[in-house]
């Protein structure tokens, strides 16, 4: 199966994460996924491979040296955002894309187009896979398993380039902040290892934002409206005080770089009941604690403007910047630039405006900064990947398996 076939198989599984998941994984469509690539590996004849009951899977390509060389991994997430549907892609293949609108459902209205996605024009000439137009594409991060698995196979049937053992694992939840919390860093038995979750290619992050979530619950007081005068009191006005206390220059639309933000993703609600969720990011962790305090102080200011104890609040961290546990072990680095090198790229290290699971594993003992896959757009409709670029990080991972040997 080539590298493009295997991609286009894995995105016709639904694996989209919930947030209101109450077990891990948060979706049981995503296990069945799971049970599929480990069939996948088994007829790949990779070695130790185990899926646990929580989605987490884990095979390994035995080493074909007798040198003693580290263990590394890479590391893909199955899941897809809960932010836009992954149920029934219909993805199609734009041959030499020649710069200009692509229309990806007629009966919508929908364009993917340079002028609102100047990224396109980079990728002139290429190949790009885009969706329809009704979901997003699932290249985040399928793109990221197609080319772990097929760097595998690719090194099986090559015995002649040497490698020592590598360790795969695929994971569950990664979208809803819970990718590593249940990922086996002892099991998984790896010196260093590598998410392949990065987007544009030639891209190689090694920071990331600190994050938290942050869930107000705001009760109101609901009466017959014709008789509510000083007794009813809206939950839906009251989180949009709440909402309003926010600075509005500090979001996603209006930051970018090492600048972090405030987003509302979340809004439900009715006259008893409003719940408004939040997300908090930030570079700096001395910013990102100041931030937390804003969004904390929030509750007593809204409670005192309106005279009751109306508005409560859940927040928890969900990730840390993982540069301070990178830095110390900085040729894991160096491996991966020389990689990207060597299959004609120029790597463009930068700050991920986001996570990936690699910031976590990397607090827990397992250094794992995160390298492209190739996808643009993500968690929406207008996602797209150029096959050129899913071929570049395929090679970059069997040249990293090449690197880590001498």
């Amino acid at each position: 199966m080539t590298l493009v076939e295997r991609f286009l198989k894995y995105v016709s599984f639904d694996t989209q994460s919930s947030e209101e998941g109450t077990s891990t994984p948060s979706t049981d469509k995503q296990m069945v996924f799971a049970h599929y690539l480990k069939s996948e590996l088994e007829e790949l004849g990779l070695e130790e491979i185990e899926l646990d009951e929580h989605g987490y899977l884990y095979a390994t390509l035995p080493a074909n040296t007798d040198k003693v060389v580290p263990t590394i991994g890479f590391i893909a997430h199955m899941d897809t955002s809960p932010d836009c549907s992954g149920a029934n892609v219909n993805p199609r293949i734009v041959e030499a894309y020649d710069g200009s609108d692509i229309t990806l459902c007629a009966e919508e209205g929908i364009i993917l187009s340079p002028d609102q996605f100047p990224e396109l024009l980079k990728h002139k000439g290429e190949d790009l896979i885009v969706t329809d137009g009704r979901t997003l594409l699932g290249a985040d991060d399928k793109a990221g398993i197609a080319e772990i698995v097929t760097a595998m196979d690719w090194l099986k049937s090559h015995p002649e380039v040497k490698h020592g053992r590598i360790r795969v694992g695929f994971n569950p939840d990664e979208e809803i902040g819970l990718g590593a919390h249940k990922f086996d860093v002892e099991k998984f038995g790896c010196d260093f290892a590598y998410t392949m979750d990065g987007s544009e290619v030639g891209e190689l992050e090694f920071e990331n934002f600190n994050a938290a979530g942050a869930k107000f619950t705001v009760r109101g007081r609901n009466v017959h409206p014709g008789y509510a005068k000083g007794k009813m009191i809206n939950s839906m006005l009251v989180a949009n005080y709440l909402i309003g206390l926010l600075p509005a220059d500090e979001t996603p639309a209006t930051t970018e770089g090492y600048e972090g933000f405030y987003h509302l993703v979340g809004l439900q609600g009715d006259v008893e009941c409003t719940t408004v969720s939040y997300i908090i990011r930030d570079h700096d962790r001395t910013r990102f604690e100041a931030r937390k305090q804003v969004v904390s102080s929030l509750v007593e200011q809204v409670n005192n403007h309106f005279g009751e104890p109306l508005v409560t609040l859940e927040m928890k961290d969900q990730y840390y910047n993982m540069r301070e546990k990178i830095e110390p072990v900085m040729h894991v680095i160096d491996i991966a630039k020389e990689a990207i090198t060597a299959v004609g790229i120029t790597p463009t290290v930068k700050a991920i405006r986001g996570g990936t699971d690699g910031a976590q594993l990397s607090f827990k003992g397992l250094p794992c900064p995160n390298i492209f896959a190739g996808g643009l757009n993500f968690h929406g409709r207008y996602e797209f990947v150029p096959i050129q670029s899913m071929e570049k990080a395929m090679q970059v991972v069997i040249k990293i398996a090449e690197i880590a040997v001498r």
